[in-house]
């Protein structure tokens, strides 16, 4: 940012060199004067009063115009010789709370910067102090050809400074306050209150110019040769004289509520919408990982293979188990006994057979007989 003025701060016996940048831009769209008939562009000429000639900006000068219109001639050297220890330097006077600054003192707003490597450590030295006092200061500085008053405060890591009009410069407010007396009950502070509540705080980034982008939208409109944008239609509400007091805090309550539910429902919406628009991108599987897979198959097909196996075991393990405690201790037992045996016999020989039959079954093709040679 380029700097518009170059000087000191002055803090004590210390000095701390700094440039005055402007904190502060101006958005709003602007205009040219034109000629209607054909467009032209209206200019301005400086002309003197006496000749009617046009003058250019080196014959331009300073002059004070006296009561009775005598102009008096001030020049660039008048200004300079007059003592003014501020035409160079910001002069603090004082440190003080925020709170004791009228904001309707506030003017324009500036930053100063540590003007080269030797300033850096007064600078930081004076924004810590101002940081851990938690108080601003006041100063006096001159600029564009008179003395002002200024307010220094920290924002962020930057010392600030807001210049500051002079106690005569802001009128009293007398003749603004209503005449008529008027008495307000609880209720309807208590409603007040509760819209107060309803509406909450707000988010200053938040808050944008909706006149400047109307005129915007407007001017490209007519740019691209339309019409510009259909005018808005009349509000019907408001503007009017308030007939019941209890009755507008009330609507005013409900329509607040309303909005702020509006609002909390649109954000949970676009939420949503963001949510459901992610993807997920696919892994690529690497070469490395095929084998990796095909073992684990592998493996997970012999422990399948255990598992069904060792079951069979258990299972018979438990069918005598159950096979004995059931067995109670009578003349039956022998003869369940000897009949599990008897059925145990015939059991195996079938098991014996099926295991025969079995084997030969593997070989189901019969090996052809290869014929001798006789001897002559």
């Amino acid at each position: 940012m380029r700097s518009i003025w170059n000087g000191a701060i002055s803090f004590g016996l210390v000095s701390i060199p700094i440039k005055l940048v402007n904190a502060t831009e101006s958005r709003s769209v602007s205009f040219r004067q034109i000629h209607t008939e054909d467009g032209g562009r209206i200019r301005y000429k400086k002309v003197c009063e006496l000749d009617g000639e046009e003058v250019t900006q080196a014959e331009i000068g300073k002059a004070y115009e006296d009561a009775d219109g005598t102009m008096i001639p001030i020049t660039d050297e008048d200004l300079a010789a007059l003592p003014l220890p501020t035409a160079k330097t910001i002069e603090i006077v004082a440190f003080v709370g925020a709170g004791e600054i009228d904001p309707l003192q506030m003017d324009a707003a500036y930053y100063l910067s540590a003007n080269g490597v030797p300033a850096a450590k007064p600078y930081t030295l004076l924004r810590e102090a101002l940081k851990r006092s938690d108080k601003v200061a006041v100063a006096k500085y001159a600029l564009r050809g008179r003395e002002r008053l200024g307010m220094l405060r920290v924002v962020d890591d930057v010392i600030a400074m807001h210049g500051l009009l002079w106690p005569d410069e802001i009128r009293a407010p007398e003749g603004v306050a209503p005449d008529t007396q008027v008495t307000v009950r609880d209720a309807e502070l208590d409603l007040a209150d509760a819209l107060m509540a309803t509406l909450g705080e707000v988010d200053i980034d938040s808050l944008h110019d909706d006149y400047r982008e109307a005129v915007e939208e407007m001017i490209a409109a007519k740019a691209e040769g339309g019409a510009g944008v259909a005018p808005a239609e009349p509000e019907t509400g408001g503007g009017g004289q308030v007939i019941d007091l209890m009755a507008a805090l009330e609507s005013s309550v409900r329509a607040a509520k309303e909005a702020r539910g509006a609002k909390a429902g649109a954000s949970e919406a676009s939420e949503e919408s963001e949510a459901e628009v992610t993807e997920l991108r696919p892994r690529k599987r690497t070469a490395a990982a095929v084998p990796k897979e095909t073992g684990a198959k592998k493996s997970t097909a012999r422990t399948a293979a255990k598992k069904t196996a060792a079951p069979a075991r258990k299972s018979t393990a438990k069918t005598a188990k159950t096979a004995k405690s059931t067995t109670p201790a009578t003349t039956k037992t022998t003869a369940t006994k000897s009949a599990a045996k008897k059925s145990a016999a015939k059991k195996t020989p079938a098991k014996k057979a099926t295991t025969a039959k079995k084997q030969p079954a593997k070989s189901q093709t019969p090996k052809k007989a290869t014929p001798r040679k006789r001897s002559a």
